[in-house]
């Protein structure tokens, strides 16, 4: 009996409690993360670029 009235309970608080947002606010929000997701994707890609280069540099003067 716990079980169902957890469930029940849930599903109350989906239906009622829970702001769901706008459709205009799930595609700001997916827009503002596909840039965020973007952006620090590049900043990895350039650090990587530069780590391989300094890398590149050492194993060249030592070997």
């Amino acid at each position: 009996m716990k079980i169902v009235n957890s469930i029940k309970e849930s599903y109350s608080e989906l239906v009622h409690k829970v702001s769901w947002p706008t459709r205009s606010e799930l595609v700001n929000s997916a827009i503002v993360v596909l840039i965020a997701s973007i952006i620090m994707a590049l900043i990895v890609w350039l650090m990587d670029l530069g780590i391989e280069s300094i890398m590149r540099f050492i194993y060249e003067k030592i070997f």
